[in-house]
């Protein structure tokens, strides 16, 4: 059976998706950190996929300007915003972006007006059609970044690779419509979230399951040696405290002062706010060896794209996690 164009392009973003959500990961995994230059090579087949479904479904310009706006929002990410000033002293590349930006909101602002006679509710609905409905669905790119560029600048999205990740999929995967789902439960609810948003959730759902593995890794391995240990058990494990310092790993555990004066060890529930500095991790260190202490309790600092990714199969057959939860519970 012959493949039509949608699903060649939906297939071919989920294999773009796979390989370079995977990459990502996996530096993430090791170093903790995805270089801005992975996203500008996987974002080139991400925009060329786009602007073939677009020309597939025959867009005019507004749209793809509006695309480009999308694309122009998330850069700022990844090159930065020029400024007034940067733009008058004449240099080159902020000239060429700041001309990128205008052009985009061009195509924003005649597009508009131009289907401006759509019903918002249908748009929402997803019940709008033809040109109307293509533009509505790529404008509404713009407001995904915006939502992941807020939830980021609030640190509600921790890290930087996490926020770009996202953007990134925002672009490769505008609407569920560009996605070749075998199961669209999205079409029987009235609402889903999009598919950058969704993957976020989906990845959320595979959170859960740490706190079993971590009680299972601990209760095996005997950390589990009294009851106060159980508050810890289920969100963090024992670690020899010579591993501490090379681990990507937050340290719990500290000595404290107790009214007698004597010092003994106290279990943190909670990761520190801020990533303490290499000096004061020492400091901390070398006060619990001075104390005796040779193993202690840490917190796995775990990178969210690891847990992006094994989702993304799942996410691309079934399509949104809220639709189906939506769907499950007859709403």
């Amino acid at each position: 059976m012959a493949l039509t164009t949608e699903e060649v392009l939906g297939w071919s973003r989920v294999g773009v998706l796979l390989i370079g959500m995977g990459w990502a990961a996996w530096m993430d995994h090791k170093n903790r950190r995805v270089s801005n230059s992975h996203w500008l090579v996987w974002v080139k087949p991400a925009i060329f996929l786009w602007c073939l479904e677009l020309l597939a479904r025959e867009a005019d310009w507004t749209i793809y300007l509006t695309a480009s706006a999308v694309i122009a929002y998330a850069s700022v990410a990844i090159i930065g915003r020029p400024t007034v000033k940067d733009v008058l002293s004449g240099n080159r590349v902020d000239v060429l972006v700041s001309l990128w930006y205008l052009v985009s909101l061009i195509g924003i602002v005649v597009g508009m007006s131009k289907y401006s006679d759509v019903n918002v509710i249908d748009i929402l609905l997803g019940e709008a059609t033809g040109m109307a409905a293509l533009y509505w669905t790529t404008l509404s790119g713009l407001a995904v970044v915006f939502v992941i560029d807020f939830g980021w600048r609030l640190r509600l999205i921790h890290g930087g690779a996490d926020a770009k990740a996202l953007m990134w999929v925002a672009i490769l995967i505008p609407n569920w419509s560009t996605m070749p789902l075998i199961y669209d439960y999205g079409s029987e609810v009235a609402l889903q979230l999009p598919p950058a948003i969704s993957l976020l959730m989906w990845g959320g759902l595979s959170f859960i399951l740490i706190p079993f593995i971590l009680m299972v890794k601990n209760i095996a391995q005997g950390n589990v040696k009294s009851i106060s240990d159980l508050r810890m058990f289920w969100h963090s494990t024992v670690m020899s405290l010579d591993r501490v310092q090379t681990s990507h790993v937050w340290l719990l555990t500290s000595m404290i002062q107790m009214p007698n004066g004597e010092f003994k060890p106290y279990h943190k529930t909670r990761a520190p706010r801020r990533t303490p500095s290499e000096e004061k991790l020492s400091q901390q260190i070398e006060e619990l060896r001075s104390n005796n202490i040779t193993e202690v309790w840490v917190s796995y600092k775990l990178p969210l794209l690891v847990f992006l990714f094994p989702v993304i199969l799942p996410m691309a057959l079934f399509g949104d996690i809220t639709a189906i939860i939506l769907k499950l519970v007859g709403i």
